[in-house]
């Protein structure tokens, strides 16, 4: 559910139904990015069993009892190479094992570990599809990272430079010092990101829901209460956000990185994970926002009137028997 809402949630998401012309072009592209957001998250989990049991039948053989290392499929030998494959013979027998637990555990069978995040790279080898496929998936995964960095990108300098400083703190600054705090946010924030990148909190899809979970607990209930409250204010909003992502961020960073050792089941609020905690924090947000816009004045006729428009663009015109 954080995954869904966060999805929704995400600013270089959000900004893309901004290029469009027209509020009706707006709404089909909304449309459809949910159509394809639904096949995703839909195939996904299909996809990934697929390419588990593709990959332990692989490695342990029709007969599940192993195979010969001298044998072993050519993508085991390349990803060897690169340290995210490693094999190590624990009875000697010169075959290779998959099974549950780790490597270096004397008690567990296995004796293959295979990184989780070359999965997606290495499905097609495993599958021995042909070359271009692989360099097709490989071109696919760029392509996805370039664009949601760029998109990340644009959100983060122009929320900082326009909406942070011109709005709020220097409203007098000119177009090229703005664009320059602008450059120096993307700058600060490439350097934040390559840093996680080389030092990574998790494995691929851990960051990827921690990420998504803190735009569940953040910008996904102000949007849906600025769309469908028309008194909401930014009272509300600003301090819903702010307690949403806080107690997200904080139960993430506690158990990822503060205390490691208890990141199990046992001592999860209502056993819900550090990756799934932003349905908990967008409650927050949603409990927050609500009280703090009960307790302040409403939001500003022009506000309320521009949410109006939104919901009823001009020369949209009655609705319609069909």
């Amino acid at each position: 559910f954080a995954l869904m809402v966060g999805t929704a949630g995400l600013p270089h998401v959000i900004v893309r139904f901004f290029t469009v012309p027209k509020v009706r072009d707006a709404r089909k592209s909304a449309g459809w990015a949910l159509v394809f957001i639904a096949i995703l998250y839909t195939t996904a989990p299909a996809l990934a069993s697929f390419g588990r049991v593709n990959m332990i039948e692989t490695i342990n053989g029709p007969d599940l009892a192993g195979t010969p290392y001298a044998e072993a499929p050519t993508w085991i030998k390349n990803w060897e190479k690169t340290g995210l494959i490693e094999f190590n013979d624990k009875n000697g027998d010169g075959n290779m094992y998959y099974a549950a637990g780790s490597i270096t555990d004397p008690n567990s069978a296995n004796e293959v570990k295979v990184d989780r995040d070359i999965m997606v790279l290495a499905n097609p080898e495993i599958a021995n599809l042909p070359a271009w496929v692989i360099a097709l998936v490989a071109a696919g995964g760029v392509a996805a990272a370039l664009s949601t960095s760029a998109g990340l990108l644009l959100v983060i300098s122009t929320s900082v430079s326009h909406d942070l400083l011109k709005r709020n703190f220097a409203p007098n600054i000119s177009d090229k010092a703005e664009l320059g705090y602008a450059r120096l946010a993307a700058g600060v924030a490439i350097v934040i990101a390559g840093y996680f990148g080389i030092n990574p909190p998790g494995f691929v899809a851990q960051v990827v829901a921690f990420a998504f979970g803190l735009a569940a607990s953040s910008f996904f209930p102000a949007i849906i209460m600025g769309i469908f409250s028309k008194r909401m204010n930014d009272k509300g909003a600003v301090a819903g956000m702010i307690s949403g992502i806080a107690f997200t961020a904080a139960y993430i960073i506690y158990f990822k990185f503060v205390n490691p050792a208890a990141n199990v089941p046992a001592n999860w609020w209502f056993g819900i994970s550090p990756e799934g905690i932003g349905t908990l924090g967008m409650l927050v947000n949603f409990a927050v926002a609500y009280g703090v816009f009960k307790m302040t004045d409403e939001a500003p006729q022009e506000i309320q009137e521009m949410v109006e428009s939104i919901r009823f663009p001009k020369g949209a015109g009655e609705a319609s028997a069909h």
